[in-house]
């Protein structure tokens, strides 16, 4: 490992430290280390031919006028890069999906998007992590 010197503003400095006391760091340098891993990861998704796996969660509201139906279509539209799907009843009206995906990172962006800008589907998130 290498040991380097930032220069940082007080105000980011004490989100830095609250940040880490929060997430329970040990210090800040692992912190800033997954700070830099996810910003790498982030990139990496926008890459055409980056490759990797990726955790789609959302909530959607089962009662929408088809959205069930879409959601199953494209699912199925887009098999080839699902590994496994977790689904919850979360209540009486809501459902949690949890996909695990793996494929080219811009394809399952692209998928993401397709499923978490359906009406009726909340807290959409996707967390890519390259090869």
């Amino acid at each position: 490992m290498q040991r380097i010197t930032i220069t940082i503003d007080d105000d980011l400095l004490a989100t830095l430290d609250r940040l880490s006391d929060k997430r329970g760091y040990q210090s800040r340098s692992e912190a800033l280390r997954d700070i830099v891993r996810q910003s790498l990861a982030e990139e990496a998704a926008t890459e055409a031919d980056q490759h990797g796996y990726a955790v789609l969660s959302y909530v959607y509201e089962h009662e929408t006028r088809e959205l069930s139906s879409r959601l199953v279509a494209a699912q199925h539209q887009h098999h080839d890069l699902s590994v496994s799907t977790l689904h919850v009843h979360v209540s009486h009206d809501d459902c949690l999906e949890v996909a695990i995906l793996k494929g080219n990172l811009h394809d399952i962006q692209r998928y993401a998007d397709e499923i978490i800008s359906q009406r009726g589907v909340h807290h959409g998130h996707l967390q890519c992590i390259p090869d």
